[in-house]
C-alpha cells in the first residue's frame, strides 16, 4: 500500500535520537509502505473494526519537552502541564488526566523506579535518584539517550526489536504458511514512529522487591502533518489527530525476579496509539507485568505484546482494558524452555460504542511447559468485544499443559461479544483445554439477591463486580485495587441504564 500523505519519511526523520535509531525507524517505515492494511478476511483480524480505521485522519506527532522536575518530589499535578492548551487558548487546562495518574501512583505506593513518557518519549525518569539501584541489579533507561550515556553497550541497544525479531525468525515472514502472521502494517508503523523506548533490565540473580512503574501519557503534542503544528491552518473537523508509538522492553536475567506496572492514559481528543511490549524472561526468572489501559474515548489503540519465557521461567501477565474507542491488544507468548510457565489474565469493560479486541497465542515449544489463560469481559450499551485465542503445541512439547478460558457478560440487548478458541496440536503427549461463554447476567443470581432485599440495580452491580473479582484476586494488589475502583465507577453508571 502507499501510506497517506500524513505519514512521510521526512516526518520520521524529524524524530531525532541516535543515528542507529534513526536508521531503524526509516527501515521500518519502508516496510510499512510496502505492507497492506489488514482486512477482516484474515483470521487474526476477523470481527475487528479495522475497516473503520482511516489512517489519513492521523499524522505523526512530536510531543513537547515539559519541565517535570517537580515530579521527583511527588508533585503529580505537574503532569497536567502535558495536557494544558495554554499555548493555543491562553487558558489553563482542567483535564482530569493527572487525577487518574495520581490515583494509580498513590495505590502503588513505594516503587523501585518511575518512568513517565509523553507521546512515547521519556520525559521523566526517577530511577536515577535512587542510590543503589545498579548495585541491586536493576537498570531502567531511555533508549534514545544512548548517545549521552557512554557506559551504554551495543547489547543494550540491541534489545529493541530482539524479542519481536525472534518471533519473526521462528514463524517466518508475514503472509507465509504459518497461521499466525508475525508482523503487520501496524507493527512496522509502531517501529517507524517510536521516538524512544523504556528499557528495564534486571541482572541475573537480582530480586527487585518493589515494582517498576511506567506511566504512558498521550495528549495533543505537536502534530507535524498537513497544516503544521496541530493542523492550525485547517478547519477543526479536518485537523489530523496525533499518531503515537510507545515501546517497553523488559529483560529479566537468569534467576532474577521483578514486577513492572504500566498505565496508559490519554486526553479526550482523537488519536492513534500503537504500544509495543517486548519481554524476555530468562532461565529460572520470574516476572509479573501488569498493564492498565485507561485511554480517552476517542482513541484508537492497536497494541502488540511479544513475550518469551525460557527454561523454568515464570511469566505472569495481566491487562485491564477500560478505555479507548477501539482497543486492540495482541498478546503472543512463547514458552521456549523446559518447565517454563505463563499466566495470561485480562479484564475488559465496554459501554457506549466501545470495542475491546483481544487476540492471543499460547505457544509451547518445550516439554513440561504450562500456560494458563483467563480473560473476562463485560459489555453494555452498544459496545462489542472480541476474543480469539490459539493454543499451539509444537512438536517436541511433550507433557505440556495449556488452559484457555474466556467468559463474557452481555449487559444489554445492543451489546455483543464474540469468543473464538482454537487449538493447533503437533504433539501427542500433551493436555489442552479451552472454554468460552457469552451470556447475560444470571437470572437466578439476581433473583437470589433481590429476594433478600437487594434492589435490582444494586444486585446487577454486585453480580458484575463479583464476576471480575475472582480474576482480580490473581492480580498484584495495587493494580487490582485500582481496577476494582475504576470498574465500580463504570458499572454504577452502566447499571443505571440496564433493562
Amino acid at each position: 500500500m502507499v501510506l497517506p500523505s500524513s505519514f512521510t519519511g521526512e516526518l520520521v526523520r524529524s524524530l531525532g535520537g541516535p543515528e542507529w535509531l534513526r536508521a531503524r525507524r526509516l527501515a521500518a517505515f519502508a516496510r510499512a509502505r510496502e505492507a497492506e492494511v489488514p482486512t477482516g478476511s484474515e483470521e487474526i483480524w476477523r470481527y475487528s473494526r479495522v475497516a473503520d480505521l482511516h489512517l489519513e485522519r492521523f499524522t505523526l506527532a512530536v510531543p513537547s519537552q515539559p519541565d517535570l522536575s517537580g515530579l521527583a518530589s511527588g508533585d503529580v499535578s505537574v503532569l497536567g502541564d502535558l495536557f494544558s492548551p495554554v499555548a493555543a487558548t491562553g487558558e489553563a487546562s482542567s483535564s482530569p488526566v493527572p487525577d487518574r495518574v495520581a490515583a494509580f501512583l498513590g495505590g502503588v505506593g513505594s516503587r523501585s523506579a518511575l518512568v513517565v513518557t509523553y507521546g512515547g518519549r521519556v520525559v521523566a525518569l526517577e530511577a536515577a535518584s535512587h542510590p543503589g539501584l545498579d548495585a541491586g541489579g536493576l537498570e531502567v533507561v531511555e533508549l534514545s539517550a544512548s548517545t549521552r550515556r557512554p557506559e551504554w553497550t551495543e547489547s543494550t541497544e540491541a534489545l529493541l526489536g530482539s524479542v519481536a525479531g525472534s518471533f519473526l525468525a521462528r514463524w517466518g515472514t508475514a503472509g507465509g504458511a504459518d497461521p499466525v502472521p508475525a508482523l503487520d502494517l501496524f507493527d512496522h508503523l509502531s517501529d517507524a514512529l517510536a521516538s524512544d523506548a523504556v528499557v528495564v533490565r534486571v541482572r541475573p540473580g537480582a530480586v527487585v522487591e518493589e515494582p517498576v512503574v511506567v506511566v504512558h501519557l498521550f495528549g495533543p503534542g505537536g502534530v507535524l502533518g498537513p497544516g503544521g503544528a496541530l493542523g492550525a491552518e485547517l478547519p477543526v473537523e479536518e485537523r489530523p489527530g496525533p499518531a503515537y508509538s510507545c515501546r517497553t522492553v523488559l529483560d529479566v536475567g537468569e534467576n532474577a525476579e521483578a514486577s513492572v506496572m504500566e498505565l496508559l492514559v490519554s486526553d479526550d481528543g482523537p488519536m492513534l496509539v500503537l504500544p509495543t511490549v517486548e519481554t524476555r524472561v530468562a532461565d529460572g526468572a520470574r516476572l509479573r507485568h501488569s498493564v492498565v489501559q485507561q485511554l480517552g474515548r476517542a482513541t484508537w489503540q492497536i497494541g502488540h505484546v511479544f513475550a518469551s519465557a525460557e527454561r523454568d521461567a515464570t511469566l505472569r501477565l495481566f491487562e485491564a482494558s477500560l478505555g479507548g474507542e477501539y482497543a486492540r491488544s495482541r498478546i503472543d507468548s512463547v514458552l521456549t524452555g523446559q518447565g517454563g510457565s505463563a499466566q495470561l489474565l485480562a479484564a475488559y469493560l465496554g459501554d457506549g460504542d466501545q470495542m475491546h479486541d483481544f487476540r492471543t497465542l499460547q505457544e509451547h515449544d518445550a516439554p513440561r511447559s504450562t500456560s494458563d489463560l483467563v480473560f473476562k469481559g463485560a459489555v453494555g450499551d452498544r459496545s462489542r468485544s472480541v476474543y480469539s485465542g490459539l493454543i499451539r503445541m509444537r512438536k517436541g512439547a511433550k507433557a505440556a499443559n495449556a488452559f484457555q478460558t474466556n467468559r463474557n457478560l452481555v449487559l444489554s440487548d445492543g451489546a455483543h461479544a464474540e469468543s473464538v478458541p482454537n487449538l493447533d496440536i503437533e504433539e501427542n503427549d500433551v493436555r489442552c483445554s479451552h472454554a468460552s461463554a457469552v451470556g447475560p447476567v444470571d437470572e437466578e443470581q439476581r433473583f437470589y439477591l433481590e429476594s433478600r432485599g437487594v434492589p435490582r440495580r444494586a444486585a446487577e452491580r454486585l453480580i458484575v463486580l463479583g464476576f471480575f473479582r475472582e480474576l482480580l484476586e490473581r492480580v498484584p494488589e495495587p493494580v487490582a485495587r485500582h481496577v476494582v475502583a475504576a470498574v465500580e465507577e463504570r458499572v454504577r453508571d452502566m447499571t443505571e441504564t440496564m433493562t
